[in-house]
């Protein structure tokens, strides 16, 4: 049987607080899929919640301007399937972040998400991101601004800090100031952001990663929730953070390997029986004709799913069919099958 979106979706209830509840296996964000641009918009997170009905799914981070003055549906519509789902949003005035924190609610977003750990040239040109960190009362008054304005969560992703001061004290005073401010939730990529000299890429691969320093985090501030984000790309490892602290953060792995997802559900939930391949399959093809009948790119839908037989025979023609612009164009939804097949 096909697996259908209301087989997967988690209804999350927007009154529920910020701190997550006592029992170990209904933490809401035990597992977590990283926003990351180009990557996580709205089809791919419908295929990770098909790969795992546990996992919370977060946009791309989406600016205040975009919304402000944008086209607020193009970036804020998305599947119920794919609930529990977060918005993250950049941006460092706090009126403008309340009123994109209302829109997001309005639409449906389970928690409200401020980035405060992208070190890009483009968003350090905006003064916020990463370079936020150095102003922690901005980012406490951008807190309280969106915690006014909503009734969902408002959460904080950071790094542990800025260029090559490693200090302990910085970071700990950073989240000192936010949790003053009312801030509870705290997804902690654990390295430093460099601004000068370092490409995203590099910051996401050489800052040293400082795992001692978020368990450091959640000593003292016991009444938080601290997820951890960095470097996560073995499954024995994350289910080990999950129990160490408040739950994980997968970036790239689950987008290279986006399996990880189902395997980390099934890890999580011993008991059940989880979809198989060809099911997920089953529902992502429903999925894509659905959406390619609506003027959707083909190329645009594949983007998510190109690593998923990452390590399988066949993975790299299961690839090369998928990102294929001829192919796309000729064969539209049919080229999943087709690539499906060649994997035997």
């Amino acid at each position: 049987m096909p697996l259908s979106p209301s087989g997967v979706r988690i209804d999350a209830d927007p009154a529920a607080p910020s701190i997550p509840p006592a029992d170990p296996e209904s933490r809401p964000w035990r597992l977590c899929v990283a926003p990351m641009i180009d990557v996580t918009d709205r089809h791919c997170r419908y295929f990770h919640r098909l790969l795992s009905p546990r996992a919370r799914l977060y946009t791309e981070m989406i600016t205040t301007g975009a919304l402000l003055h944008g086209d607020v549906g193009r970036h804020l519509d998305f599947d119920p399937a794919e609930h529990p789902v977060a918005l993250q949003l950049g941006g460092s005035e706090p009126d403008a972040l309340a009123q994109c924190a209302r829109l997001g609610e309005r639409r449906g977003y389970d928690e409200i998400n401020l980035n405060c750990g992208c070190p890009s040239e483009r968003v350090q040109r905006g003064a916020f991101g990463a370079c936020l960190m150095a102003e922690p009362h901005l980012v406490a008054d951008c807190v309280r601004a969106m915690r006014d304005a909503v009734s969902v969560p408002v959460t904080v992703k950071h790094r542990l800090g800025l260029d090559y001061d490693e200090s302990y004290d910085f970071v700990r005073d950073f989240v000192g100031i936010l949790f003053e401010a009312g801030c509870r939730v705290f997804i902690v990529h654990a390295r430093n952001a460099v601004l000068k000299g370092l490409s995203p890429k590099d910051n996401r691969e050489k800052p040293p990663l400082r795992y001692a320093d978020a368990e450091r985090l959640k000593r003292d501030f016991p009444d938080a929730a601290f997820v951890l984000n960095g470097g996560l790309a073995d499954v024995d490892a994350c289910m080990d953070w999950m129990e160490r602290l408040d739950g994980v953060m997968l970036g790239r792995a689950a987008w290279h390997h986006p399996d990880i997802l189902a395997e980390l559900d099934r890890r999580m939930a011993p008991g059940e029986t989880p979809p198989g391949s060809e099911a997920i399959l089953d529902a992502w093809v429903d999925y894509v004709a659905a959406q390619h009948a609506r003027g959707v790119p083909m190329h645009i839908m594949m983007r998510g799913v190109l690593g998923w037989r990452t390590g399988r025979p066949g993975a790299r023609q299961w690839r090369r069919m998928l990102s294929d612009p001829a192919l796309l164009r000729a064969e539209g939804p049919g080229i999943l099958r087709r690539a499906w097949q060649a994997l035997a």
